[in-house]
């Protein structure tokens, strides 16, 4: 008796009125509840997890199994009820996340076990070396002879033991020591990957080789999927290595281990139009470890073995890849460790020596192969698992199908290759734009034959490559993504667009359209590491004939950008697009354009090589570079510090129709012609002004009537408001622009020319308060930036504005060109007078003590 009344009391306690199992009967006695009774709570927290009164009410009337108990009862169930569903998701929470943490800390201990054994090693190669420089400098000769001896013959004992099974399967056994010798061993002197830093919060470790023959890069981290699943996912390389344009297994047979051997052949594209492609002729073995690992591992095999076709094998130089592959280790909690290592030579030596680097740069290789193939399989498990969720009811499998098709496209236009139907069109060697044509690639058969094109010729593409130096590739792709009417021609967009559609073939020019200037960036997904964008943007136009008054004429593109991570060094940038109809049907027809950005970062340090231009490489920021030679000193000091060089590769693709190719032709090298033009203007207005001039300096130096603007500007001011708008001891033009562009308010000008009026000038606060650049400025319209209140109070200050010269605007909101919301205490608007003080030049505005919200 004592004892049921401890437990009533321990359960009131609990609960206050009640409990999950039990509740207060009219008594005050804990009585427990039937089976009967939970069941036909059970169904309601089902469909209602918290019930209102009225529900709860309902639900005691219904069933007579609840009648004897109190409808306050029934609200501590459903409060205990929920409360214990958040425990048990709480706790499995918990539970999973015990599971990684442990399976992240065997693997940090296994780390630092290696490391180690890799500062021992170092030691005694220490000893060794200081011993070696004690002997005879002739000793040494023959050391090095007998070492670059035995690199050389090895591949040719390959050869020589390929012959016969077992001699493949003596070559395999050593490629699978020497590999793991390098995923779990000390064979590489491996250093962490910069900006990654490996820790419980971290989704893997990732390092790169410090001092080895070619480049490497390595990989290891916990994933929620089986070793089976990982080893189909790995080996199917193009899904995941961008770059690979194909890999084919030639021959496939089994050891009597238990394992697999495969020959197999893989090109891989060229990243840039200044370069060759690359492939690889390797053996791959697959084995099951005694240890119960999954461990497949892949070494290059020397000999004549191209594929099939051996005018296409000519197109590549034969690269090398060292002891590579990944080691798989199923966990006791369920997923898997892999282990990712990628060990190549590039050949070097056959590229030009301006992109070199490139070749020679292990972060490169990490970025896109090792960390890609790593961050793939975790991708793929997050949406096994249902955790990642997009838009428009597109499947992830079906969004990841769209990302690969943009980017072979794209790597299809860059490299041009004879057996898939491209050809040079003139191609003297002196153009800066090279044109490529396909007469066999027929873009609306491959996935919809029912709108395909009769009258369609073939595709043609215009691509050039150039150096860039002082542009960070981050901001480059982001200012071209989210101003593309700076670089972009709607009528090119727009004749794109024309050529998916039935019967509406067109040539640019033909339907003469007015771009708005506005574009709508719709996303589809993202990688979970937003590494990736996927989007649809709509480009809105008006058409300026009459007859199309009632027909749309805006443009839809399918676009990805990749790359804009500033945490990831070494990886490329890109903004690949095509246009695709309203409808976006899976199947859709891709035509692929856009840019790439790879930042060359030398791994024996940039002064080994020379930044030259060629006909086919264009220095972006030669020209810009003005002002004192101290100035110009510094600026290249600061520069070669911070080492923003980077290979920019343009391509863009036009189908045409008969009769048209030469007219095309002619478009698309003048198009091109104009998008390195715009991105020379970009170049100015996004380069740090810690890499080269002050902004005001440069814009003095770009635009001279900028310094007759800030002239006029603080005299209209001073005339209208009779108080100085900057403090200036000099009259000079550059001091009143330096003082006027580093003023504390956002000053902007706008033109009165147009309806609404458009911005023309606006000082660094600003630019800061409208998120934006000069550049850009010319797009934005005043009414797109004040809020509903301060459009209110200038437009009705306006004639009073326009009348004595000056009003004065209440505080307000303003908007910034990124949605955010910026706040003023006052804003002063006054006409700017021309220099006969009778002429209304534009209209300026000062807004005081902003902020961002």
């Amino acid at each position: 008796m004592a004892m049921a009344m401890a437990t009533a009391t321990a359960h009131h306690r609990e609960s206050g009125d009640g409990g999950i199992d039990g509740h207060l009967d009219s008594t005050g006695k804990y009585v427990r509840y039937t089976t009967e009774q939970v069941e036909a709570l059970e169904r309601v927290y089902a469909e209602c997890p918290k019930p209102s009164s009225l529900r709860r009410q309902q639900l005691v009337r219904d069933c007579p199994i609840l009648a004897n108990i109190e409808p306050k009862q029934i609200k501590v169930w459903f409060q205990n009820r929920r409360c214990r569903e958040k425990q048990r998701k709480e706790a499995s929470r918990l539970q999973s996340l015990n599971s990684k943490l442990t399976a992240m800390n065997k693997l940090l201990m296994e780390e630092n076990d290696r490391l180690q054994k890799q500062v021992s090693q170092l030691v005694c190669e220490n000893g060794s070396m200081r011993q070696h420089l004690q002997t005879a400098n002739a000793a040494a000769a023959p050391i090095t002879d007998a070492s670059c001896d035995t690199v050389a013959t090895a591949p040719q004992h390959s050869l020589r033991d390929a012959s016969s099974p077992a001699g493949l399967l003596s070559i395999a056994e050593e490629i699978l020591a020497a590999f793991l010798s390098k995923a779990t061993g000390t064979a590489i002197d491996w250093v962490q990957m910069p900006g990654m830093k490996p820790g419980p919060d971290s989704v893997g470790i990732f390092a790169v080789s410090q001092s080895c023959s070619g480049v490497a890069a390595r990989a290891c981290g916990l994933v929620s999927l089986e070793p089976m699943k990982i080893d189909e996912i790995l080996k199917d390389r193009p899904s995941w290595f961008r770059d690979c344009r194909s890999v084919e297994v030639f021959t496939t047979f089994p050891t009597g281990n238990g394992g697999t051997i495969e020959l197999v052949y893989t090109q891989v594209y060229a990243p840039t139009t200044l370069a060759p492609a690359r492939d690889f002729w390797t053996l791959r073995y697959t084995k099951t470890l005694e240890n119960g690992n999954l461990a497949v591992c892949e070494r290059s095999l020397s000999g004549s073995g191209t594929g099939p076709n051996s005018a296409s094998a000519a197109q590549f130089v034969r690269a090398e890849m060292l002891p590579s592959g990944y080691l798989i280790r199923p966990c006791d909690g369920g997923g898997s460790i892999i282990h990712i290592v990628d060990h190549l030579n590039l050949k070097p030596w056959s590229v030009p020596e301006v992109v070199r680097p490139l070749y020679e740069s292990s972060k490169a290789v990490a970025q896109k192969m090792t960390i890609a193939a790593f961050r793939y399989v975790r991708q793929v498990a997050q949406e096994t698992s249902g955790e990642v969720v997009y838009s428009l009811g597109r499947q992830p499998a079906v969004l990841r199908t769209f990302s690969q098709r943009l980017s072979r496209g794209f790597n299809e236009a860059v490299n041009g290759f004879n057996d898939d139907g491209w050809s040079l069109m003139n191609c003297d060697g002196a153009e800066d734009v090279s044109l490529a044509i396909n007469s066999s690639k027929n873009v609306n058969t491959s996935y919809d034959p029912v709108n395909s094109l009769a009258f369609h010729a073939g595709v043609l593409c215009a691509k050039a490559s150039m150096l860039i130096q002082n542009v960070p590739p981050i901001a480059l792709i982001r200012f071209l993504r989210e101003h593309r009417s700076e670089w972009a021609d709607f009528n090119v967009d727009a004749y794109s667009a024309a050529s998916l559609k039935t019967g509406s073939y067109v040539y640019p020019g033909m339907r003469p359209t007015r771009f708005t200037g506005s574009q709508i960036i719709m996303p589809l997904g993202h990688t979970i590491e937003q590494e990736e964008l996927l989007e649809v943007v709509r480009l809105e136009s008006h058409p300026l004939a009459q007859e199309d008054t009632f027909m749309s004429r805006d443009v839809h593109l399918l676009q990805m950008c990749t790359g804009i991570d500033e945490n990831a060094v070494g990886a490329c940038s890109e903004l690949v697009f095509a246009p695709i109809n309203e409808m976006f049907p899976d199947d859709a027809v891709l035509l692929p354009s856009g840019f790439r950005i790879i930042p060359l970062h030398s791994e024996t340090g940039d002064s080994k090589h020379t930044w030259k231009n060629s006909n086919r490489t264009m220095d972006l920021t030669s020209n810009l570079e003005v002002g004192s030679s101290a100035s110009q000193d510094a600026a290249a000091a600061a520069a070669s510090t911070s080492n923003f060089r980077s290979v920019l590769t343009i391509a863009f693709q036009f189908s045409f129709g008969s009769n048209l190719q030469d007219d095309v032709a002619a478009m698309a090298r003048q198009y091109v012609r104009s998008v390195v033009s715009a991105v020379q203007r970009v170049a100015v207005a996004i380069s740090p002004s810690g890499l080269s001039l002050p902004s005001e300096r440069r814009l003095s130096s770009a635009c001279p009537e900028a310094l007759t603007l800030a002239r006029w500007i603080c005299y209209s001011y001073r005339c209208h408001t009779g108080t100085e708008l900057v403090l200036s001891d000099s009259v000079d033009g550059d001091s009143v622009l330096k003082h006027l562009w580093n003023h504390q308010d956002a000053i902007l000008c706008c033109s009165l020319k147009s309806l609404p009026p458009v911005f023309m000038f606006a000082n660094q606060a600003g630019l800061d308060m409208l998120e934006t650049t000069l550049v850009a400025l010319q797009d934005i319209t005043l009414d797109k930036i004040l809020g509903d209140s301060a459009l209110k109070a200038f437009s009705a200050d306006f004639s009073n504005l326009m009348h004595q010269g000056f009003a004065y605007i209440p505080a307000g909101i303003c908007i910034s060109t990124m949605g955010r919301h910026a706040s003023f205490e006052q804003a002063i608007a006054w006409k700017v007078l021309a220099e006969d003080e009778s002429t209304v030049h534009c209209l300026a505005f000062s807004f005081v003590n902003w902020s961002f919200l």
